[in-house]
């Protein structure tokens, strides 16, 4: 298939939007003349342009936050939970609305668009419980008469910058933790699917939150290294591709911020001999090419162990279902697979096809002459399935982010832990067995984050925190959860005492008496 050039629509076929930022309560149209085209991949058209941020605006959402930040910090903690107790009502409220936003700027299925969107809502649900979260401790008489406490503060001003494949998630896991905790914060989206965060900026405003609090800065290159490099920013999340959370991670930290960097990933699934066949194909089929591939939990390596005959047998029947995927626009019911986000990202991935096809894997499923019948100019990519693919590979070793399964055969289960361990990211890894003791073993020594028996993709709830390892992840928080608490947080300490007899003064160091 050729892919079609991105279109313009004409006028009366589609509207396209101006769209800027949401800074300090309030629509900023955008000054810069650079703009970014917003795209219906479904259709292939741009329904949006969008306004970039200059210096000058970056300037001035920070300084929105700073301004907000003293007031909010002093806010009690009950009183920032009832604002989030009121968001979590709006986006229930309009989940059908939101929704539909994702799925036209992203392409997802609207399912798969009400599922990121409700693991949103539910860190949100966990930043309504901040009051026992934000609980110190107390020792009483660490001394004689003197008594130590802790408190976790706020930092103030930060700054979230997220990717495309999420448009509602991955800033959830963000700024409901962060807003909650007492910080002011500024998002910048991916330009890709900008609309939903400014969307989610008005219902904030409905919520009751103070202006400043929750800014909305959109922007490409120019706006992150401002951002990262701001004198009045006090931490940055990041979620993208491991070069640039590298990058983000070194000129963050270097000016004196808190970091927390997630990369790339490569998620392998290892499925024994034992395992469960049918339940562990239906598993790989969801987990490689929902949302088009373009999830960082996705599992684009299928490791199988044992002898030729199982793995013969497996990927056969995985082939079958490959080449049955129901795959369209995400508004049309019962689809399994839109379209991916851009024709760029489209090009790109089916590069990585082509290379796989000069490498020497094995292409058992070819989706690249996949064309919707029901719209054939969308960013469509069929589904994507390689046998016989090895660890020298650049279709294995690098991040495809697209509907692309590998699939890597191995000998003994030791094998697959260590195709594993010796891979650069660490982010999430399942195990498919029916062998406790196999299971217990492999998640004892394979080396990533977030680890999945029986599960495919193993993204933990908002109640316990996310994140990988090796190259997966710069810094030293995972993202939401308790250590979500912690990154946005820094803790003080008390010692005091009120003395009824001082005693002179004390020139040594002091110790428990």
């Amino acid at each position: 298939m050729t892919t079609s050039a991105p279109t313009t629509p004409t006028s009366g076929t589609t509207e396209v939007r101006e769209l800027g930022h949401m800074i300090d309560g309030v629509a900023v149209p955008g000054v810069a003349e650079r703009k970014s085209d917003v795209y219906d991949p479904a259709r292939g058209v741009v329904t949006g342009r969008l306004a970039l941020a200059t210096v000058a605006e970056v300037d001035l959402a920070v300084a929105a936050a700073k301004r907000a930040f003293p007031a909010w910090a002093e806010t009690t903690p009950p009183r920032r939970a009832a604002v989030m107790f009121k968001m979590r009502e709006l986006l229930l409220r309009d989940a059908d609305r939101l929704t539909a936003i994702i799925t036209s700027e992203h392409g997802k299925t609207l399912d798969d668009a009400r599922g990121e969107l409700m693991r949103g809502i539910e860190v949100v649900e966990f930043a309504c419980g901040i009051p026992s979260l934000l609980k110190g401790e107390l020792t009483e008489q660490v001394g004689r008469g003197i008594d130590s406490f802790s408190m976790r503060q706020p930092l103030g001003v930060c700054v979230g910058i997220t990717p495309f494949n999420f448009p509602a998630m991955v800033p959830m896991w963000m700024f409901p933790v962060a807003i909650a905790c007492g910080n002011t914060f500024v998002l910048k989206p991916s330009e890709k699917d900008p609309t939903l965060s400014l969307e989610i900026a008005k219902l904030f405003n409905e919520a009751g939150l103070p202006k400043g609090v929750f800014n909305v800065l959109n922007g490409d290159r120019v706006a992150v290294e401002t951002l990262v490099a701001h004198k009045d920013v006090a931490a940055v999340s990041f979620v993208g591709s491991t070069p640039i959370a590298e990058t983000v991670f070194r000129t963050g930290t270097q000016s004196g911020k808190r970091v927390q960097a997630l990369g790339g990933a490569k998620n392998h699934m290892v499925v024994l001999p034992d395992a469960d066949v049918p339940m562990a194909i239906d598993a790989l089929m969801g987990a490689a090419y929902g949302s088009a591939g373009e999830r960082c939990m996705a599992i684009s390596v299928a490791v199988l162990v044992g002898d030729a005959a199982f793995a013969d047998d497996f990927v056969a029947k995985l082939a079958t279902k490959a080449r049955a995927l129901k795959i369209g626009p995400g508004t049309t019911p019962g689809q399994e697979m839109g379209p991916l986000v851009t024709g760029e990202h489209l090009a790109k991935v089916r590069s990585y096809v082509d290379l796989g096809v000069t490498e020497g894997a094995t292409l058992v499923v070819d989706g690249r002459d996949f064309r919707s019948s029901e719209s054939p100019e969308g960013f469509f990519l069929g589904g994507c399935l390689f046998d016989h693919v090895t660890p020298t590979m650049r279709i294995y070793t690098e991040e495809i982010f697209g509907p692309v399964l590998c699939v890597v055969r191995v000998a003994t289960a030791a094998d697959a832990v260590k195709l594993v361990n010796d891979h650069e990211f660490g982010n999430g890894v399942a195990i498919f067995t029916r062998d406790g003791g196999a299971a217990r073993e492999f998640t004892h020594a394979v080396q990533a984050g977030m680890v999945g028996v029986n599960v495919p993709i193993p993204v933990p709830m908002a109640f316990h925190s996310f994140g990988g390892w090796k190259r997966s992840i710069f810094g030293d928080h995972a993202i939401h959860g308790p250590e979500g608490v912690r990154f946005y947080t820094r803790i003080k300490t008390t010692t005091e005492r009120w003395p009824t007899n001082a005693g002179g003064a004390s020139f040594s160091m002091p110790v428990m008496k």
